[in-house]
């Protein structure tokens, strides 16, 4: 639950919680809570559940695209989460999260080349590092290993 809270002050501090043309960030980021619940209980069948009525409500939500693209690849299906990584991504091309987890579909789906560029991409967009490079980095290193 800290973890839940952690991103909520985090997202409202950074002001970039929802959509982003959403002129209430505060709504998006607690109609996002209980789909993050979701998600840190590896209840992802729960989390698309709770995310398709806000997709069809919101369909310019990146952060909603992002974790409906993040539970559909741990549901393993690849080729739909590919598809809302890449709607994040139309909608807010600078999506840390959703430029990471698109790699780690990459590294998943052994396309280590694919994975790389998105790495270069957040590389530029973070030249002085941060988490979601940190961790996409960790994924292709650990590809490249297990070959």
């Amino acid at each position: 639950m800290r973890a839940v809270t952690a991103i909520i002050i985090f997202a409202l501090w950074s002001g970039s919680a929802g959509a982003v043309d959403d002129p209430d960030p505060l709504r998006a980021v607690t109609e996002l809570a209980p789909v993050r619940t979701k998600i840190e209980a590896k209840d992802y069948k729960g989390a698309i559940a709770l995310l398709a009525p806000i997709l069809k409500a919101d369909p310019k939500n990146a952060d909603a695209h992002n974790l409906m693209g993040y539970s559909l690849r741990k549901s393993g299906d690849f080729e739909q989460s590919l598809a809302h990584y890449q709607k994040a991504l139309a909608i807010d091309p600078k999506h840390k999260g959703a430029l990471e987890y698109l790699g780690e579909l990459y590294v998943q789906t052994d396309q280590l080349a694919k994975a790389r560029e998105v790495a270069a991409r957040l590389k530029a967009l973070c030249p002085k590092g941060c988490e979601e490079l940190t961790d996409l980095e960790k994924a292709i290193a650990g590809a490249g290993r297990a070959k």
